[in-house]
Order: C-alpha cells, then sequence, then structure tokens
C-alpha cells in the first residue's frame, strides 16, 4: 500500500560525498513538518540547543511589520526516512533537476534555523496570507543522533555575527541607524574621525570614534526627548557634536592629521568612546535645562584637563587602574564630572553614586 508523501521540487547536489536536496518551500508547511520535541531531553541526546523562546518575538516583528522587505537565510534540516529523488531528464542538468518524495512518516530535525521556523509559525497566525510564501529548505539525509550534532556543530562553527558597527552602516530601515549615519556624515570631525566597519580603534588607526560609539553616544543624548521628527533630531544632535567638537581642539587637529589619532588615544581621555557617552549623557542634562541657550552653556569644557596623566580627576571614574574602562558606572561618574563643569546639578541616583565614589577609598 502507497504511502503518503510529501513532493518538493528540487536540486540534488553532492557534499562530503552525500547526496543532499534544496527546495522551496510554502510557509505555511514549515510548522507542520518541523516539530520541537527535544526540550525534555538532556543536551547530550538533543541534536540541538534548545529554543530561546524570548528571541521568537523579535523576529515575528521583523517579517510581521516588513512584509515587503524582510529576508530569511535557509533552513538547513535533516530527514530520517528513506526519500525517492525523481530527475526531470537522464542527461546534464536534467540529473540533478527533479521532485523530491519525503514519506509523511519520516521525521525532520532542524539543523539550523529553529527560530526563524517558531517566528514563521507566530507570523502565520496573524497573516495567514504568507502561508503562500515560500523558505528555501537545504535538506541532508538524517544518519543518525551523532551525525546531527556535528552537522550543528559544523554549521554554527564559523558563525560570526557581524560588527555592531556595520550593523548599523548596512541598516537602512531603523531609525536611529539612519540618524547615526546621517550624523557621521554632515559633522566633520566624525566624517573624517569615524571607523564604519570595526568594533574597536587599531593602534595604528587614524580614526578616533566607532560608528557603534557615535550611535550609542547620540541615543544617550536623545533619549527622553519629546522631538518626534526625525530631521528635528538630527539637526538637534548634528549641532550638539560640531559645539562639543570646537569646545575640543585636539579633535580638529586629529582630522587635519596635525597630530596623530594613535597620540590622542594613547594620552587623552577624550579621544575615547567613553568621552561621547559621557558628553552625550551631560548633553542630555543640559538641553533640557537649556533648551534655547545650551550653546552657550558649553564653554567650559574648554577648562577640562582630559589628560590621562590627570589621575586625580579620572581615576577611578574614566580609568580603573589606569586602564579606560567602558562600563555603565564608569560612563556615568565621567558625566558627572563634565555635569558639573557645565554647572548641572545631579539626579539623586547620580549623587548617590558620587557617593559610593568618594566613600571607596577616595575614589580609587
Amino acid at each position: 500500500m502507497p504511502s503518503f508523501e510529501y513532493v518538493f521540487p528540487s536540486i540534488r547536489g553532492i557534499q562530503a560525498g552525500r547526496e543532499y536536496y534544496i527546495s522551496m518551500c510554502p510557509m505555511r508547511l514549515i510548522p507542520r513538518i518541523f516539530l520541537f520535541d527535544e526540550e525534555e531531553l538532556r543536551p547530550e541526546l538533543r541534536s540541538q540547543r534548545t529554543l530561546n523562546k524570548q528571541r521568537i518575538p523579535d523576529i515575528t516583528r521583523y517579517i510581521l511589520q516588513n512584509p515587503q522587505e524582510y529576508t530569511f537565510s535557509a533552513i538547513t534540516a535533516s530527514i530520517d526516512g528513506k526519500v525517492n529523488f525523481e530527475p526531470i531528464g537522464d542527461e546534464g542538468d536534467g540529473r540533478d533537476m527533479g521532485r523530491l518524495h519525503i514519506p509523511m512518516s519520516a521525521k525532520f530535525v532542524i539543523n539550523d534555523g529553529q527560530h526563524r521556523r517558531a517566528a514563521i509559525e507566530a507570523a502565520l497566525f496573524e497573516n495567514p496570507e504568507m502561508g503562500d510564501e515560500t523558505i528555501s529548505v537545504v535538506f541532508f539525509m538524517d544518519l543518525g543522533l551523532k551525525r546531527t550534532q556535528q552537522m550543528f556543530a559544523d554549521l554554527n562553527r564559523y558563525a560570526v555575527r557581524p560588527t555592531m558597527s556595520i550593523g548599523i552602516l548596512y541598516d537602512h530601515r531603523d531609525e536611529s541607524s539612519m540618524i547615526s549615519k546621517t550624523i557621521v556624515q554632515r559633522v566633520p570631525v566624525f566624517n573624517d574621525l569615524c571607523e564604519l566597519e570595526k568594533a574597536t580603534i587599531s593602534n595604528r588607526s587614524i580614526k578616533l570614534f566607532t560608528l557603534s560609539g557615535v550611535h550609542s553616544a547620540t541615543q544617550a543624548l536623545l533619549s527622553g526627548s519629546e522631538i518626534e521628527d526625525v530631521d528635528d533630531k538630527i539637526e538637534l544632535a548634528c549641532n550638539f557634536w560640531c559645539e562639543v567638537a570646537d569646545k575640543i581642539p585636539d579633535w580638529e587637529l586629529a582630522r587635519r592629521r596635525e597630530v596623530s589619532a594613535a597620540d590622542l588615544r594613547s594620552d587623552f581621555i577624550h579621544a575615547h568612546s567613553l568621552a561621547l557617552s559621557a558628553l552625550a549623557r551631560a548633553g542630555k542634562g543640559l538641553l533640557a535645562k537649556h533648551p534655547t541657550n545650551w550653546k552657550s552653556k558649553l564653554e567650559p569644557l574648554l577648562k577640562i584637563d582630559w589628560s590621562r596623566t590627570n589621575t586625580k580627576l579620572w581615576e577611578g571614574r574614566a580609568m580603573v587602574a589606569g586602564r579606560l574602562s567602558k562600563k555603565n558606572v564608569n560612563v556615568a561618574l565621567t558625566a558627572n564630572v563634565l555635569k558639573k563643569q557645565l554647572g548641572l546639578a545631579l539626579t539623586a541616583e547620580e549623587n548617590e553614586m558620587e557617593k559610593r565614589y568618594k566613600s571607596n577609598s577616595n575614589g580609587k
């Protein structure tokens, strides 16, 4: 008696001497054929990591909010069952193009893409019309748990997340990313001294800041702002960073290549993203207190000694044992210095932080 089966138009390939198949699978089938039944097993008996359910809502929103633009890479799966590939021809390309017949009794195991699968299921619940869209699936033949576990390890062995900077650079949908990229283009110091791809600045680099550093600082500057128009946010942030650059002359010297960016990073606090974040925190307070005349209030920044040798001021704040620290507490303590210099009152939380700093062996 013939069994019921799935039939997928497929392309056959060879990898490591084994056949595999690539097919386009309708979205509505994804939740039906890829089922989870491993969550209660011990790790050594599973072929996959357990599902991180906290990731699912974000991926689901991404699909639903971008129905004309979302992009998914292929799901990789193993088939535990006997399959039959029916080529459309006997010669040339026809031998590797055809239909893949998979019995419905076969078991499918996802090697890569379980979170995409769960998000697709959730998105289909909200928008069933997406069921006719397709996602590519790479089918391998299941050779047992050991082989399936090895496939998962191999597929993830060389996976590297892109740096935050390049993620911002290539994101044309997120508002904050668009704001940051525009600021880097319009603020001369950032335009010439900003590293757009890497997460860190190398010792010999002629850059001072990373795009991710500008992005984080600008988000802090604009956080809590009542401004809703994107262009107005960009204008305010550009004006702020241009004014700050005027009060830190070394930045302009580095832009004109009159001083070495490497020397500035070695000798001064202001040549690091830590300083950007602290300036943004202080700037947020300045904009709130002086919304119309804040520019004139930045003059005291010219009097700050940013030198790393000024350990009396920076040790325990921007530095710990002589090394810069990007921890939130160090950014906040550095921002406190700037706020006091600008004549801004500290919040209750910031005052409490100052008390702890001063009581901790005089800040050391």
